[in-house]
């Protein structure tokens, strides 16, 4: 209780207000000794006089004054002080009912179930003052921290937190029994009598809990990126950016190393310049926020938390973090705008957003040109705009491109908007084989269409994805497909033809595919027993291997002894990132 005083006196002393103070957002660590309140992501900043207006929070813990749509301050947080002080001594909340109008009455009412006779009549007498239906009658932090119920723990509060707890080591009374020349109790004695080293036996290296491989850019062939031993689930490549997830929620980047510190740098007599090398590192400044998606633009990055809320940040051209502005930002920092929906899915393209909630409401901002934000119309928007989604159509998964837009919904069915070149979306009219007549071509799309080109516009579709001048699709059956230029061979058929109609990659027949991810001019693709494939073009080490171009699907090789699955695949220009995990048939114990 003590230190959640101090917290909320120090952010108050700031001219914050938390706004959603609860027993959920009240962290212990795990030696259960530090308390910090988390998840400021509701919260306000006044100036020195003003009050805040706006209906946010818990209804279990609201104010009066909020309840009535009243101005309000630092007050309405003490009274949230008193339902959690309430809480943690009786063991339920305060004001309960329900429905809403209910809850809001016992609120206005300050109708409550006195608390338990056998704690103090002082901490009885303090819930009763910080539950005060007037405001004014709150007392503050100040006059709190000072009752002799809470100044003594306050004042052994400095000195105990962060103090060392130490424990005499007891000695023992009575020496073992003398034990033989050689032996030490336990299996490594057996080791040492057979002439191995005397040091400690070390155990084997377990594999790692996931691989992230990079190539692209120069990389010829798949690099291992280091990383700490943690498990990555998901990776996202940008223009210069390699993002991957966590299973903890944490945000780690992969960066080249600073000049001057040997990454990089030719040794004298040698004819080939070394291999880029990279140096991890987790997002810093994040605490108490779990990352479960991440998405790479050029030049920019959002992330997705496990509330629902998207942060955006980085280069902050055509208004693509979503801020209303065109600033760049080096951390995360909320999208304000979409506080009050609860995202599930967020993608990104060159310069635009889109993003998911779980009521299947799409928004979408960022550069506008070619009609690629969905929204009718050409115009770029800083700020996230609802996306109008065709009426029967529930969007399940959104997926952008360099200047187009793609969503799946319920039963396998893709809607695209943006450019249409060389039918890159699939929204020319086509039976299979067929050529459009050219003055029925689509070139563009302001709004959200449904998909014409067979067989997309009946096949049930797992997977898409979005490159500069082409695309390509996994169906449910596991089939891929792919449509758009193939100019370097990137659709993987037999022959470079120039056709606006999609079809069948050629090679894979009889290997179920269950991913896919387009680059610039390159298509890779992933089986489902971890299979990797690559076509396209093959300058710059954009198939993983030392060759040129290759119009079919040939196999990536990657550096794993063990069975493993791709978890994660992402292509961006001429890069690629893919996540993979071991796959261990250890026995079932019985």
């Amino acid at each position: 209780m003590h230190q959640i005083l101090l917290a909320l006196h120090h952010v108050h002393t700031h001219l914050i207000l938390h706004r959603d103070l609860k027993t959920q957002n009240i962290l212990l660590d795990k030696h259960r000794m530090i308390v910090k309140i988390g998840d400021f992501g509701i919260s306000k900043i006044l100036s020195s006089k003003s009050k805040a207006y706006t209906v946010v929070g818990t209804p279990c813990y609201i104010s009066p004054e909020l309840c009535e749509g009243k101005p309000y301050n630092q007050k309405s947080d003490i009274w949230a002080l008193g339902c959690v002080l309430y809480e943690l001594a009786s063991l339920k909340r305060a004001f309960e009912a329900a429905n809403l109008p209910a809850l809001v009455l016992k609120i206005m009412s300050g109708t409550f179930a006195p608390i338990s006779d056998r704690y103090s009549p002082e901490l009885r007498h303090l819930v009763l003052s910080l539950l005060s239906l007037e405001p004014a009658q709150r007392p503050p932090l100040s006059h709190i921290m000072a009752q002799p119920l809470c100044i003594r723990a306050l004042l052994n509060l400095h000195s105990d937190v962060g103090s060392v707890r130490m424990r005499r080591a007891e000695k023992s009374l009575a020496p073992g029994p003398p034990m033989a020349p050689g032996s030490t109790g336990s299996r490594v004695t057996s080791a040492r009598c057979r002439g191995i080293s005397r040091g400690p036996v070390r155990p084997a290296i377990p594999p790692p809990l996931s691989s992230v491989y990079a190539w692209g850019g120069g990389l010829s062939v798949p690099l291992r990126l280091p990383m700490l031993n943690t498990e990555v689930v998901q990776v996202s490549a940008g223009r210069t950016q390699k993002a991957g997830v966590t299973r903890s929620g944490r945000l780690i980047l992969w960066e080249a190393p600073p000049l001057g510190t040997g990454g990089g740098t030719l040794l004298p007599g040698a004819v080939e310049l070394p291999q880029p090398q990279f140096v991890s590192r987790f997002l810093e400044g994040q605490s108490g926020v779990t990352i479960k998606h991440v998405a790479c633009g050029d030049l920019f990055t959002a992330c997705l938390t496990d509330r629902g809320i998207i942060m955006t940040f980085g280069s902050g051209s055509n208004g693509c973090l979503g801020h209303g502005n065109l600033t760049d930002i080096s951390q995360p920092t909320i999208v304000e705008a979409l506080l009050g929906y609860e995202m599930v899915q967020v993608a990104c393209g060159a310069s635009h957003v889109l993003a998911l909630s779980t009521d299947g409401e799409l928004f979408a901002w960022g550069r506008g040109d070619g009609g690629r934000l969905g929204l009718g119309t050409r115009e770029s928007h800083s700020c996230p705009q609802q996306v109008p989604v065709p009426l029967g159509q529930e969007a399940q998964r959104v997926v952008c491109g360099i200047d187009s837009s793609m969503i799946l919904t319920l039963p396998g069915r893709a809607l695209a908007c943006g450019s249409n070149r060389f039918n890159k979306l699939g929204l020319d009219h086509l039976s299979l084989d067929e050529e459009p007549d050219p003055h029925q071509q689509v070139e563009e799309a302001l709004s959200f269409t449904p998909l014409g080109s067979a067989p997309l516009d009946r096949e049930p579709l797992l997977c898409v994805d979005l490159g500069t001048a082409h695309s390509a699709a996994v169906t449910a059956s596991g089939d891929c497909y792919t449509f758009g230029s193939n100019q370097h061979g990137q659709l993987g058929t037999s022959s470079r033809r120039a056709s606006r109609a999609p079809c069948r990659v050629q090679g894979l027949e009889g290997i179920k595919m269950v991913m896919v991810a387009c680059g610039d001019a390159f298509t890779v693709a992933i089986g489902a027993e971890g299979e990797v494939y690559s076509w396209g073009k093959g300058a710059r080490g954009r198939l993983g291997r030392r060759d040129e171009d290759a119009g079919l699907p040939r196999p990536v090789q990657l550096d794993e002894t063990l069975p493993y699955m791709v978890t994660s695949v992402s292509c961006c220009h001429g890069n690629t990132l893919l996540a993979v995990r071991s796959v261990t048939d250890e026995p079932v114990p019985p």
